[in-house]
């Protein structure tokens, strides 16, 4: 019998610059999956990579062999000996493969807890390797329940009323260092979803003028004219950066869109007004080394955490009922998986009882002359219906057995009665 496992790290177990030497791109995805699919130790396979989190969701008949491969090819593709990681991964079996997955998706594993973003982010990866038939019974299952539990997490409690995104906490924190936003001229790189989040939060504190930078510059234009600001290249961030308060960066770029050899000149030029960079991308958009210039603050996706902080206590009630819905799930999915093992003895319940009553059945007709196809079906459809009786409460034995924890024993029991054997 297969099982459901899982690796990977998070925000709570990795730092960002180890984050971002593992995160994957789409591209990087999809030739993992391909290749862990291909894996003799893998039967079904789901992958995804956030900002926070890198995480491998498999099925297999070894679970250990698995986890082995997974980090063995996450160490190659990227080229970092396991041993540079394996103190922040994590590993899940069964159960508690289960019930991280659906703490991921409601949320209540993310840095923001009730952030809606995730279950996104779970979806499109899902959708990801389902394409590429990675996923089979088992996962396919397990992510439908998932998507199920996390609807419920957020219609039925209040944890996502008070949330906050990454984009929200990067405006608090900027005007934690300005006190006021008003008048303050921003500019994004990036106009994904993070950035125009963080437009919307902008715009109720009154900031200044809004300039978007976008690798493709119909997006970026779309994106100001939505909010009455300006778009610019990429190429022109340089010159930008003269006139700017505050940068928010939210890329999906492999390397620095902003180097210190871009804004050492700057400094210069802004006569000691300082300049302040929120990175709230993985990998970093945002050059560290730019904390090393005067008058120059960056602050990464890890600094947010203490703007997050702030709002936890709200939220610790709702978490409550919501971890209550999420273990309803997690048995209600171990009862499907457990019943998944009874599956071979009822069907060879059914077969052998069918089998004997057909044969019984049809030497009965042969030794009746004069009998009409009408009555001879009627006398195959008793036989039918009584196999279906004498099945019936052998079968809720067995199933009783498994759901109350007795599984092997009802299993052992079922297959002495009937004379089954593997």
């Amino acid at each position: 019998m297969r099982e459901i496992v899982l690796t990977g790290l998070n925000h709570k177990t990795a730092p960002v610059a180890l984050r971002e030497r593992l995160a994957m791109n789409r591209q990087e995805c999809m030739e993992a999956i391909d290749a862990l699919r291909e894996h003799p130790h893998v039967d079904e396979v789901l992958l995804f990579s956030t900002c926070n989190r890198v995480e491998v969701l498999m099925a297999a008949k070894d679970g250990h062999a698995a986890l082995k491969a997974a980090k063995g090819y996450i160490a190659t593709l990227k080229g970092l000996p396991v041993e540079e990681f394996d103190s922040c991964l994590y590993e899940y079996h069964r159960e508690e493969a289960v019930r991280h997955m659906f703490n991921v998706a409601a949320s209540l594993d993310s840095m923001v807890v009730g952030e809606p973003q995730i279950l996104g982010q779970v979806k499109d990866a899902y959708h990801l390797t389902a394409s590429k038939k990675a996923t089979g019974p088992l996962l396919n299952r397990l992510m439908h329940r998932t998507f199920h539990v996390a609807k419920r997490v957020r219609s039925e409690t209040g944890i996502g009323d008070s949330a906050v995104s990454i984009s929200y906490a990067a405006i608090e924190l900027a005007r934690k260092i300005f006190g006021s936003l008003e008048g303050r001229k921003i500019l994004l790189v990036g106009a994904g979803e993070m950035a125009e989040l963080a437009v919307e939060h902008l715009i109720q504190h009154q900031a200044g003028d809004i300039y978007v930078a976008n690798r493709t510059l119909n997006r970026g234009v779309e994106l100001a004219r939505r909010f009455n600001g300006s778009a610019i290249a990429l190429e022109e961030i340089p010159e930008t950066l003269t006139e700017v308060d505050i940068i928010i960066s939210s890329t999906g770029s492999p390397t620095c869109v902003i180097t210190r050899e871009m804004v050492k000149p700057v400094i210069k030029r802004r006569k000691g007004r300082s300049i302040f960079f929120i990175d709230i991308a993985v990998p970093r958009d945002i050059d560290p080394a730019i904390n090393r210039l005067s008058n120059a603050y960056v602050y990464d996706i890890d600094d947010l955490k203490e703007v997050i902080d702030g709002n936890i206590e709200s939220r610790r009630a709702e978490a409550i009922k919501a971890e209550r819905i999420v273990e309803e799930g997690v048995v209600g999915f171990s009862r499907w998986v457990e019943g998944l093992r009874t599956v071979p003895t009822i069907k060879a319940v059914r077969e052998k009882v069918a089998s004997i009553a057909e044969g019984e059945v049809e030497k009965t007709l042969s030794g009746m002359a004069g009998l009409s196809e009408e009555e001879k079906a009627a006398i195959r459809r008793m036989g039918q219906a009584i196999v279906t009786k004498v099945v019936h409460d052998p079968i809720r034995f067995i199933k009783d057995g498994c759901h109350n924890r007795d599984e092997s024993r009802a299993l052992s029991y079922a297959r002495s009665l009937f004379n089954i054997h593997d």
